[in-house]
């Protein structure tokens, strides 16, 4: 791995857990969410200080070099992670539905005794 790819991955790494934890500080992102891209920043972190790792890990698993593997583990995990959400999302949804049936319901039997009521 080159050192200008190291440095990078570094200063990239260290960017984005500063950029999550001033978001958390902001109320701008849950913890619980904040805390996967701080986890995949602290492993790029290392991984870039330590070359070594990710050098025997491509050769363990036959992966032409270290750089090829991060990029395949990072498309991995993002993927991952794109299809966690994706089954929130859909939960998020089915919760809102819900609930606007609810409300709908709520309503119509709110103006029916409104109506009830006036016409008495």
């Amino acid at each position: 791995m080159s050192l200008v790819l190291r440095i990078f991955l570094i200063v990239v790494s260290f960017i984005s857990i500063i950029y999550v934890i001033r978001r958390i500080r902001k109320a701008k992102l849950r913890i619980d969410y904040s805390l996967f891209w701080i986890i995949v920043s602290v492993l790029i972190m290392l991984l870039a200080i330590f070359p070594g790792i990710a050098i025997k890990l491509a050769t363990m698993m036959g992966v032409m070099s270290a750089v090829n593997l991060i990029y395949l583990v990072m498309i991995f995990i993002l993927l991952l992670h794109n299809f966690s959400m994706t089954m929130k999302i859909s939960s998020l949804d089915s919760k809102i539905n819900n609930l606007t049936e609810e409300i709908a319901i709520r309503e119509k039997m709110n103006t029916e005794k409104k109506e009830e009521e006036y016409d008495s």
